[in-house]
């Protein structure tokens, strides 16, 4: 048992209770770091602020409201945060919030070496890095192809006019499932009008799951990766495999 100045008790129990609050509370930071929830949680925060003022200004119509809004505030989160939460729910199953992995520079460089061949002969693609939570729902709805990854092969697949270059390749491990995926398109306002389809379904991917996706822009020749719903664009190659093995190391 400790004591503290003010002569209040505080236990080993106590101390462990407040540890696990605390790192909870840091874990849900860095999971809404830079997402749409910020704005949301922004919201409520406005809300509490406002029903606050009009209990003290005697605005009775109006708290009243709020006071109902805020009774079924449990719901509403649920309602809000649903991608969230899920997204979330999934990296502790698959635990990723502990695990640190190995990443082979074989598969870095092959990633990296054929995304810089398609930016510049201005071919488009999209390839989805499968980190903790499983793809097999996405996988399954592309075309199998389980083989080996290499630079070869995916400038292959992506060539223009072939059957499965539209579509996105999953890769699992140091070999790509499927090819032609088709992914969720992300439905954030805030997305540059600029983004293409492409780009759309990167961060669309990167919202639902921890999964990288890189995309390699036709238009623009271009390299970008999506990670955590946020897209950071025009990479050269160094920093493409710095940003892939920091995010493929480190879940």
């Amino acid at each position: 048992m400790l004591e503290t100045p003010f002569s209040i008790p505080i236990s080993i129990r106590d101390l462990v209770d407040i540890g696990l609050v605390t790192f909870a509370f840091y874990r849900l930071i860095l999971l809404i770091k830079g997402t749409r929830a910020v704005s949301v949680i922004y919201g409520l925060v406005l809300i509490l602020v406002i029903f606050y003022l009009s209990d003290e200004f005697g605005l009775f119509t109006l708290n009243w409201l709020l006071a109902n809004f805020l009774g079924s505030l449990f719901l509403v989160i649920i309602i809000f945060f649903q991608q969230d939460i899920r997204k979330a729910l999934s990296e502790l199953g698959a635990g990723s919030l502990w695990r640190r992995r190995k990443v082979s520079d074989r598969l870095v460089n092959e990633v990296v070496f054929s995304a810089l061949n398609m930016a510049k002969s201005r071919i488009g693609a999209l390839i989805v890095l499968e980190r903790s939570i499983p793809l097999g729902d996405i996988i399954a709805r592309g075309v199998e192809i389980k083989a080996d990854l290499s630079r070869e092969l995916l400038v292959t697949i992506f060539y223009p006019n072939t059957p499965l270059h539209d579509g996105a390749v999953v890769v699992r491990g140091g070999r790509i499932e499927a090819a032609g995926c088709i992914l969720p398109l992300s439905s954030g306002v805030d997305h540059s009008a600029k983004l293409g389809t492409r780009h759309r379904a990167a961060i669309g991917v990167s919202e639902e799951t921890d999964a990288v996706a890189l995309v390699v822009s036709e238009e623009r020749g271009i390299i970008s990766i999506a990670q955590g719903g946020r897209l950071t664009e025009d990479l050269n190659e160094a920093q493409l495999k710095d940003v892939l093995r920091e995010v493929l190391e480190h879940s």
